[in-house]
């Protein structure tokens, strides 16, 4: 696993969104500006069961991520990884924790019909600008 340098690891506690990257079934790419925490080294978001990000995750575990300082639009994050697991355990946990970072309450859309997931992204690559 390569590691986060410490010089823009603040921006993992910030409040910037990360753009996360995946791959269609043809190749194309499929971006989407999501929630994240990190733990032990790895980047945590979280979706909801069959939306097309799940499904690409699952079908090809290469992702890219692109996380801006939202202090900075000059300094960023660019991260390669690979999703390493997938769980619906601590699902819905997980999205009320991230919607405490981003909007300081519980996350208002549960939706008794969906599944919500955790994808833990391992870092391959990464990069830094500012």
């Amino acid at each position: 696993m390569v590691e986060i340098p410490k010089s823009h690891a603040d921006i993992l506690d910030s409040t910037a969104l990360a753009h996360v990257g995946t791959v269609n079934p043809d190749g194309s790419p499929q971006v989407t500006p999501i929630w994240f925490n990190h733990a032990d080294g790895h980047i945590l978001i979280n979706s909801a069961e069959g939306r097309k990000k799940d499904r690409n995750m699952r079908a090809r575990p290469e992702v890219g991520l692109s996380i801006v300082d939202p202090n900075n639009a000059y300094r960023y994050l660019g991260i390669q990884g690979t999703v390493v697991e997938i769980t619906a355990e601590g699902g819905e946990a997980h999205i009320h924790e991230l919607a405490h970072k981003y909007m300081g309450r519980d996350y208002p859309n549960i939706n008794a019909n969906e599944t919500r997931v955790i994808y833990k992204i391992e870092p391959t690559r990464v990069w830094t600008m500012g």
